[in-house]
């Protein structure tokens, strides 16, 4: 998908689909009139609000994360825990997005984490993957 109607865009941003339709209004973003007649926004302009959102986040203000070379990070609160012999996953829900971590049984005693937690899921991997939405050519 290269162009998104207002409620797919406001869904991707985390906003509301007034809130898409003001920023349209006031310039922010670029609005156009689809194919079949319905407001969209192409992927393209998208990009630039996603970025300013991401650096300007309230989430990271509020909770400052430590400093480390791994730049995607997600904060969001410990939602399970299970433990298992010398092994443990601990699951955290970022906003949309879950993110499962196993590590050691000894790292979730020594941090002490609970469910219901705030906590910053750290990424730092060799390897992403990258796929379309089924329908998606």
């Amino acid at each position: 998908m290269r162009e998104f109607s207002v409620r797919q865009a406001a869904a991707l941003l985390g906003v509301s689909d007034d809130t898409v339709r003001r920023w349209g209004e006031s310039g922010r973003v670029s609005l156009q009139k689809g194919e079949n007649g319905r407001t969209t926004i192409a992927g393209a302009e998208l990009v630039g609000v996603m970025q300013d959102s991401a650096a300007a986040s309230a989430l990271a203000d509020e909770f400052p994360a430590a400093r480390s070379s791994s730049r995607n990070k997600l904060t969001g609160l410990i939602t399970r825990i299970q433990l298992d012999g010398v092994m443990a996953q601990v699951d955290i829900q970022a906003g949309p997005f879950r993110v499962v971590s196993l590590m050691s049984r000894e790292a979730v005693d020594d941090l002490g984490l609970e469910v219901g937690m705030l906590a910053v899921a750290s990424v730092k991997a060799t390897t992403v993957s990258v796929e379309l939405p089924a329908g998606d050519a």
